[in-house]
């Protein structure tokens, strides 16, 4: 079994403890969308929004409940059932679900659209960052736009360990090419299973050559000492950001990178 079929067996697993996970915040309407990307993005009301791994949904249905019309896109067949179900559970019909690796996107869907999106613990699932980057050019519209909000890179490279308590230390190489393999997935919105996957480190440099090659102009990166509850961090701040208090302004967690067509 290769490397994206072992992901796409992995995150099957926590499909169901995801959607149970969401549905139940958006029910106590506890869901908190990243509000550095909720300033970022701005009005999107009537814009067409193409969702790049997508998971089960949630951040999908948040777009759709700004008045976009949103298409959410998952390798996971299990992960597009379960975010249906939650888009039908909160009756949200403005919003669909595909199942594609996004690897083969332009193969499997068509369409343009204002808005290509992804955010948070995203990245590091892709093993092709050049043919990702040509995948958002394809569908984006004239006049539209790129945008992603995820871990720093450079944040990564650290012992997830150690850094809860200030520690720095080196346990993932910045320019490893291999895939990381793990035997774990889940632990955010599901107990943590049993299963090997794989992880890519990327660079800063990464993501803006892919998006460079692509034809796209960057127009803005911007780098972040705190993240969404998930992701890291140890304290919440009063928008509800984590951060680490020994590295507070010492060191990224988070960047975004919005992109336009040239």
């Amino acid at each position: 079994m290769n490397k994206i079929e072992e992901n796409k067996k992995a995150w099957g697993l926590v499909s169901k403890d995801h959607y149970q996970h969401f549905k139940k915040q958006f029910e106590e309407n506890s869901y908190k969308f990243n509000p550095i990307v909720l300033k970022e993005l701005g009005d999107i009301s009537g814009k067409k929004v193409l969702h790049l791994q997508c998971n089960t949904g949630a951040d999908s249905i948040v777009l759709a409940k700004m008045g976009a019309d949103v298409t959410g896109v998952d390798l996971v067949l299990d992960n597009i059932y379960f975010a249906k179900q939650l888009a039908k559970d909160l009756e949200v019909e403005n919003v669909d679900f595909i199942e594609s690796d996004i690897m083969e996107l332009m193969e499997n869907h068509e369409g343009e659209y204002d808005i290509v999106f992804t955010s948070d613990g995203a990245i590091g699932w892709l093993p092709d960052l050049k043919k990702w980057g040509r995948t958002i050019k394809h569908f984006l519209k004239e006049n539209g736009f790129f945008y992603v909000h995820d871990s720093h890179p450079f944040y990564l490279t650290f012992d997830e360990d150690k850094i809860t308590n200030g520690v720095t230390e080196i346990k993932y190489p910045y320019f490893k090419e291999e895939a990381d393999e793990d035997n774990q997935i889940g632990g955010y919105a599901s107990e943590t299973k049993e299963a090997k996957n794989y992880f890519w480190m990327y660079t800063i440099s990464d993501l803006i050559n892919s998006l460079a090659q692509a034809g796209l102009f960057i127009e803005f990166l911007n780098e972040y000492d705190r993240c969404a509850s998930g992701m890291g961090g140890t304290n919440k701040d009063e928008e509800g950001l984590m951060y680490y208090p020994p590295l507070e302004g010492a060191m990224p967690i988070t960047f975004s990178l919005k992109a336009t067509l040239r």
